[in-house]
């Protein structure tokens, strides 16, 4: 039973000190004595880097009990894309009945190659994808990457859509082929039951790793002789270069 009168706090209130004139261009970390009622989920800090002018430009929260490593505050601070945030190294537990809204395109007309530096076309059916060695990289498969917004902060959802065209990369079961699948146009809301067309986007260094949002477990991979499929890892590759 709540005491009357008291004010009933909600599961992110926290309070910070005033930044000082010595935080200015830095990357600061803000302390909270915060802590949520769930065992599993603890609110520890929120990062951010403030400008001369005392600006905050970016502004992350890590849980899970999960420890700020060094990759989270480069990632902060040096991140190209226009402040979106691409995961590294908080975990993420996939939950049921998440909607993910459009934003905007973030890259356009980009390659991938895999681990043995083939590049992604299409299959002669026209229905999938698959690697191969070109000397011709004009022949590479061209994606635009469209991003979508939802609750969760260390996840980054996108879609990878073969560039003027409405066919977009579908994942499907451990070990099968990923499908092109058509769309009439890009879905401003993505719910569960489409979200075979969502990924999550994880880079590490220059890789880069698509986890299907249906299937966290499964990642867009290719494999010698092998259709583009979904896969847990090796002996499946699942790390790309995008160009």
């Amino acid at each position: 039973m709540e005491e009357a009168g008291q004010v009933k706090k909600s599961f992110y209130d926290a309070s910070y000190e005033p930044l000082h004139e010595d935080c200015m261009n830095k990357v600061v970390s803000l302390s909270t004595s915060e802590t949520s009622v769930s065992p599993n989920l603890t609110f520890q800090e929120n990062v951010v880097a403030v400008t001369a002018s005392g600006k905050i430009l970016k502004k992350r929260r890590l849980s899970l009990n999960q420890p700020i490593t060094d990759v989270d505050l480069e990632t902060n601070v040096s991140d190209p894309e226009e402040g979106i945030i691409k995961p590294r190294s908080v975990p993420y537990t996939f939950q049921r009945n998440m909607r993910y809204k459009y934003l905007r395109i973030i890259k356009q007309e980009f390659t991938l190659n895999d681990a043995l530096n083939q590049s992604l076309v299409r299959d002669t059916s026209d229905q999938y994808l698959r690697a191969a060695p070109l000397q011709n990289l004009g022949d590479a498969v061209k994606f635009d990457m469209g991003v979508y917004m939802t609750s969760e902060d260390s996840i980054l959802p996108v879609t990878l859509r073969i560039s003027q065209t409405p066919l977009f990369v579908s994942a499907q079961n451990e070990d099968e082929p990923v499908l092109l699948k058509e769309m009439p146009e890009t879905p401003r809301i993505i719910t569960d039951s489409e979200s075979d067309i969502l990924f999550f986007w994880e880079t590490q260094g220059n890789k880069n790793y698509f986890k299907s949002a249906a299937n966290p477990q499964l990642f867009i991979a290719t494999k010698p002789e092998h259709l583009v499929h979904m896969a847990r890892g090796l002996p499946s590759m699942t790390d790309f270069q995008i160009s």
